[in-house]
């Protein structure tokens, strides 16, 4: 994604150039299938992105546009099937994190209930602009989770997302959106925690914080309870500073952190 002023969103660069955000997607290899965490942006949504995504979100934010981008695209050139996704599991539903769920019709997704309800409820003119039925007008296969689980890492209400073990984990970390999580995916030795829209610069979860203000004044703007997102930055800052580094924290739209994490995987 494309908006303008770099340096205003990404901290450098000219202040009428064009910034750099991304939306992370995360592919799972596992005995049984594939899990997809987010989907971005999906092919209807990169074909018809006026009027799926709305002219205003696409003249403003200003996705790239190209069809190889997709997530399903992206998975077949891994040399799998879109068949082979079994579980989708998203922080959110908002349309830059769900657009490519009709992608995947096979697919069970899981989504946090409070989000489920909020997304089809649209009750405030923020959610009715984030939220697009259009991108689950197919009826996917819902798996809710409910309030509630155990404690993890300092977060409460965790839920292990079923038919991955105790593999793939829901973390509540709500204020983004009402039913807003983070998901943490068990590798050797540790965690990966794809904390979706929670924060949305790497330098957030720094000992010392900083964000570049317009990305800090957009998070304030879409934020449904901007306390309690603020509440949870603060916890996922003191997880990402505890010793050992056992989790390995990145939101959903860092450019800086997917260069990262894609030097690490393919390392």
């Amino acid at each position: 994604m494309c908006p303008f002023s770099a340096r205003l969103i990404n901290g450098e660069g000219g202040l009428f150039q064009s910034a750099r955000l991304v939306c992370h997607c995360l592919v799972v290899e596992t005995s049984g299938g594939l899990v997809l965490v987010d989907t971005g942006f999906g092919t209807e949504d990169l074909r018809a992105a006026g009027e799926r995504l709305g002219r205003w979100f696409v003249a403003t934010v200003r996705p790239g546009l190209d069809p190889g981008s997709a997530a399903v695209r992206q998975i077949e050139q891994l040399g799998f099937r879109p068949s082979d996704v079994r579980h989708i599991v998203v922080t959110h539903l908002d349309l830059d994190h769900a657009g490519g769920l009709a992608d995947f019709p096979d697919a069970s997704v899981h989504v946090y209930a409070p989000e489920h309800a909020a997304a089809l409820a649209r009750g405030s003119a923020n959610e009715r602009m984030r939220y697009r039925p259009v991108q689950w007008s197919h009826g996917p296969r819902w798996r809710l989770h409910a309030p509630g689980g155990e404690r993890w890492l300092g977060f409460e209400g965790v839920r292990a997302v079923e038919g991955t073990g105790d593999d793939v984990l829901l973390v509540p970390l709500h204020g983004h959106t009402r039913g807003h999580c983070g998901v943490a995916i068990r590798i050797p030795g540790g965690w990966l925690l794809h904390c979706g829209d929670a924060y949305f610069f790497h330098g957030e979860v720094e000992a010392a914080p900083r964000c570049p203000a317009g990305l800090a004044a957009y998070q304030r703007l879409v934020a449904i309870d901007n306390l309690t997102r603020l509440e949870n930055q603060r916890r996922l800052r003191e997880l990402a500073q505890r010793p050992g580094g056992a989790v390995r924290l990145f939101c959903a739209h860092d450019p800086v952190e997917l260069d990262r994490e894609q030097r690490a995987a393919a390392a």
